[in-house]
């Protein structure tokens, strides 16, 4: 009988020291940095477009953007302000990994940034099991998605920092139950920092705006 487990454990165990390596090279320079999960759709790539414009002036802002294909993420978030912005294209995996990412910061001067954001592959399982070295995990989950997310993928809901919960413009036309959908949330992880807000309306951006200097201070 083939024995696959130690192949898959070696894999992820040069992940993570890889991954060490990538956060001692952005904490030596100063910078904050978060890994953006989401499913196709959510509103990563919206999120990031509305944030850079608040940001300008406080915080020199950096983007690494993972996609299977295009630049279409890193143009828009050069658009909106990025003081650079790397795209990452796989090729077809599902999601991004510390060696990806370690190449990636090869192209930055992290000494001129104080906040890096990654934006990872749009995917609910896969970027989960890839520690990248960034300091918080973001998960954006939207309105449209439903409301059984949280159940359906307890793995990823229970391994981020923060949660965004994106397009509550929509929840008078929509059929979701907020209150069922926090119940999964405090279940699997009782203490994650949550913002509410609409990328459209930008009603409560600010709050989400203010949690990335206050993290960037710190750092």
């Amino acid at each position: 009988m083939t024995q696959n487990i130690p192949v898959v454990e070696n894999i992820m165990n040069a992940n993570d020291r890889l991954a060490q390596t990538n956060r001692a090279r952005i904490d030596a320079a100063g910078v904050f940095s978060i890994n953006i999960l989401a499913s196709p759709g959510a509103g990563k790539t919206s999120l990031i477009e509305k944030t850079l414009p608040l940001l300008k002036g406080r915080l020199r802002v950096a983007a690494i953007d993972g996609d299977i294909a295009t630049s279409i993420d890193s143009d828009r978030a050069a658009a909106a302000g990025a003081g650079a912005a790397v795209q990452i294209n796989t090729g077809g995996d599902c999601h991004l990994d510390a060696v990806m990412l370690h190449g990636a910061l090869e192209k930055l001067d992290l000494t001129q940034f104080d906040l890096l954001i990654v934006e990872n592959v749009g995917n609910l399982i896969c970027p989960a099991n890839f520690k990248l070295g960034t300091h918080k995990t973001v998960l954006v989950a939207s309105i449209p998605e439903g409301d059984d997310k949280p159940y359906k993928y307890p793995g990823t809901y229970r391994g981020v920092d923060a949660l965004v919960i994106n397009k509550i413009d929509l929840l008078p036309y929509v059929d979701f139950r907020m209150d069922y959908f926090k119940q999964g949330i405090q279940v699997l992880n009782p203490d994650v920092t949550t913002f509410s807000l609409s990328c459209r309306t930008g009603e409560g951006l600010d709050a989400w705006v203010e949690w990335l200097v206050e993290n960037a201070k710190k750092a």
